[in-house]
């Protein structure tokens, strides 16, 4: 009998918490280092020797010479295919000789009166002494298959599981309203359980660290470890705070359209933290990315949310979702930027509704003494917008906290993308006029707009689409309702629809914003493939070498005008492409966070969908329907996800560079140095997230059509774990979500 993926996940909801799991320790312990496979010489101007990943790079497999890269000779032997015929995956994150890691804290583990959450995201590290300081958090999702089959072993404790999916199973059903189960119903119990553990281990964190004397991280559990989850304030009393238009929307006297909480400007818990972002005051911001999964985003025209039973309980593969629903929580309040002070104990966070409601990814800060505070955003959607919030008063000076305050009084702006390399900032205010973009510039010709009189959206796919609702609606004002505070909380409450209405510029998956030390912003857009659901970029602006739609991302750098943070007019250029060598790409694929080191590289972390991740690809590249395999089928090629180093100055300008590569089926997420450069924090997001535990070290060896960087095709033998055993790499050992402390073996900077 043959038992499919999904059918497993129903055996093991019945089975993890009474399965024993043998375990036996590894030849490599836990802190030990690991060495990589390396290039035989360190390349000019790059004081790490780059490891080697399963792709050739021209900067991995070429000779050096002390001025240019000597590219490999055309010949018959090519050396790149015998040495990348064969490769080994290894479950465990691979640095450069001479590096090690720290394990910094993993799921479960104690913070506060609560626990380290899963799926760890955007890191933020503030030094509060020499060799100590706070790191904050963000804890983003759940991954249903790891987290289910691992919950017990790991917290010790068990969850009606069984229970709920055999009622599920029994019901004939993937969803439960979970307001229409009776108190008397047993069910009811179980599923809020379920829930409840889930919503804690989302929000953020905080909690102390100090180097030792080895250059070994430690914690040190002060007053000032806490944790923020997704069900803050329901029993607990520490609801978030809000600031901005959108509270005129959450204090209605008069009943809207919606659903309400009845809570006012009080929020409960914040959730699906993916990015971030630091301020130069000390405070961190961290952003409710992907809330749909958790409430419901759509709303009515004055802003109110829809009832949370639209968005009901699912458990299964793809996750816990609907959790909103379980407790009651209204949609409209989830989807901003959330503001800690990791430094204040008492702070359980504010939501600044100035900023927008949408899938915000990471968040650029610009701050300079006698200027507007300039805060950049990203939604990451297919068809996500690029975001800019200006204040209203000036900063007088970055390091106060005092300018927290800023936020509650500007203005959002969306950033209108030309093909001629230009683009202008449209403000998300009453009386800016209609004017979607056309459908056939986006890759997929559809672009989402507000149904109006209704909620919601709907589909636009013709130019008659467009002409009518320009017909029909003016500005932003005939699709929004209230008084003018109110209004202004609508449409930021709406804010990708609203920005769709306008001709703001569809782009591909923005998701990390970060401002140069030269106050230049660079962007890391993930993907530009279409979304049936969600739209798609502009393909005028959003393409790849040939022309076309292209999925394996790009890093812009966008100018304001005379290099203001309240400009209104911008440059903006490609700055690195996603890809093969041999089609013109740097090597990466999807590109996610970025940050900068002290010397202005750049540094990127990437996101391959982890249902991609070294699947075979067959010769010629052909798939089973006799078709070519698009971008999407081939982002196996790129194995695990990694982290690369970009120079932006010097002789390797511009060249990507591969620093490190991930644990099996996971994600690098939230890099973030220390002020002295001598320690790179990383999350390690979801190990183990597509095949769960790896049993008794199984691996498989598979076939993937591989191209040398002068285009020549060649098979290559890929050994390749199944699930994962990280942190711990113990046989049959639970995966879990970690934070790390990447450093050098003899204490000195990164580069």
């Amino acid at each position: 009998m043959t038992i499919k993926r999904r059918e497993f996940l129903l055996f093991l909801g019945a089975s993890a918490g009474t399965i024993a799991l043998s375990s036996c320790e590894q030849k490599s312990p836990t802190g030990k280092i690991t060495k990589s496979p390396t290039t035989s010489i360190y390349t000019n101007n790059i004081n790490f020797q780059p490891v080697k990943g399963p792709m050739p790079l021209f900067t991995n497999n070429q000779e050096f010479s002390t001025d240019k890269i000597q590219p490999i000779s055309n010949t018959s032997s090519n050396p790149q295919i015998e040495t990348y015929s064969n490769y080994e995956i290894v479950d465990d994150l691979i640095l450069p000789e001479s590096f090690t890691y720290d394990i910094i804290g993993s799921w479960g583990d104690k913070i506060g009166d609560s626990r380290f959450g899963y799926n760890n995201d955007y890191l933020s590290y503030l030094e509060t002494g020499e060799n100590q300081g706070l790191l904050t958090i963000n804890f983003e999702y759940i991954s249903g298959l790891p987290w289910i089959a691992t919950y017990q072993k790991v917290m010790g404790k068990s969850l009606p599981f069984f229970e709920v999916i055999k009622a599920l199973k029994f019901a004939g059903e993937k969803v439960i309203d979970f307001q229409e189960l009776t108190d008397e119903n047993p069910l009811k119990k179980q599923i809020r359980e379920i829930a409840k553990e889930a919503m804690i281990d989302m929000g953020i964190g905080v909690i102390s660290l100090r180097r030792e004397p080895d250059g070994k991280w430690v914690r040190t559990n002060s007053e000032f470890d806490r944790r923020i989850t997704g069900i803050s304030g329901l029993e607990d009393g520490r609801y978030l705070n809000s600031t901005g238009p959108a509270v005129a929307v959450f204090n209605k006297t008069e009943k809207g359209k919606g659903y309400e909480d009845n809570l006012g400007d009080k929020i409960i818990g914040s959730f699906a933290n993916c990015a971030g972002g630091t301020t130069p005051w000390g405070t961190v911001f961290s952003a409710e990315e992907n809330f749909q999964s958790y409430v419901e985003e759509s709303v009515y025209p004055d802003g109110t949310s829809y009832q949370p039973s639209n968005n009901p309980l699912f458990i299964g593969e793809e996750g816990v979702v609907g959790l909103g629903s379980v407790f009651g929580l209204a949609g409209n309040k989830y989807g901003w930027m959330v503001e800690v002070d990791p430094a204040n104990p008492d702070d359980y966070g504010i939501k600044h509704t100035w900023l927008g409601r949408y899938r915000h990814e990471a968040v650029g800060i610009r701050a300079e003494a006698g200027k507007p505070l300039a805060f950049y955003s990203g939604c990451d959607r297919r068809s996500g917008h690029l975001y800019k919030f200006v204040s209203k008063d000036i900063v007088k000076e970055p390091t106060d906290k005092a300018n927290s305050q800023l936020l509650s009084d500007g203005m959002l702006y969306g950033a209108k993308f030309n093909p001629d390399g230009t683009g202008s900032w449209v403000p998300l205010k009453a009386d800016t006029p209609v004017n979607p973009d056309l459908p056939d510039v986006h890759v997929n010709g559809m672009i989402n707009l507000p149904k109006r009189p209704d909620g919601g959206s709907f589909k636009a796919t013709t130019p008659k689409d467009i002409e009518d609702f320009k017909q029909k609606y003016q500005t932003l004002a005939d699709l929004y309702e209230g008084n003018a505070q109110e209004k202004q909380g609508a449409i930021l409450i709406d804010a990708h629809l609203a920005a769709n209405a306008v001709g703001i510029t569809c782009t591909a998956r923005p998701e990390d914003t970060q401002v140069a030390q030269d106050g230049t912003l660079f962007i890391a857009f993930t993907s530009g493939y279409p979304s049936s659901s969600d739209g798609s970029p502009d393909k005028r602006i959003f393409k790849g070498p040939d022309g076309e739609a292209y999925e394996y991302g790009w890093i812009m750098r966008l100018t304001e005008d005379n290099n203001q943070p309240d400009a209104m007019k911008f440059t903006w250029q490609m700055f690195a492409t996603g890809g093969e060598p041999t089609a013109g790409g740097l090597g990466f694929s999807n590109p996610d966070n970025i940050e900068f080191d002290a010397k202005g590289n750049l540094w990127i972390v990437t996101d391959i969908s982890t249902s991609k991740h070294n699947r075979e690809v067959p010769q010629n590249r052909i798939g089973k329907d006799g078709k070519p395999l698009d971008q999407a089928n081939l982002c196996s090629l790129f194995g695990n996800n990694s982290i690369w180093y970009i120079p932006t100055s010097g002789p390797n300008a511009g060249e990507a560079y591969l620093f490190g590569i991930a644990p099996m089926e996971s994600e690098t997420c939230g890099p973030f140095f220390t002020p002295d450069q001598k320690t790179l924090f990383v999350a390690i997001q979801h190990p183990g997230e597509y095949h769960g535990i790896r049993q008794n070290m199984a691996s498989e060896t598979r076939q993937l059509a591989m191209k040398t960087t002068d285009g020549r095709e060649f098979i290559q033998n890929r050994k390749v774990p199944i699930g994962s055993n990280w942190p711990s790499k113990k046989v049959n050992d639970s995966p879990k979500p970690s934070v790390v402390a990447i450093r050098r073996l003899d204490s000195t900077a990164i580069t």
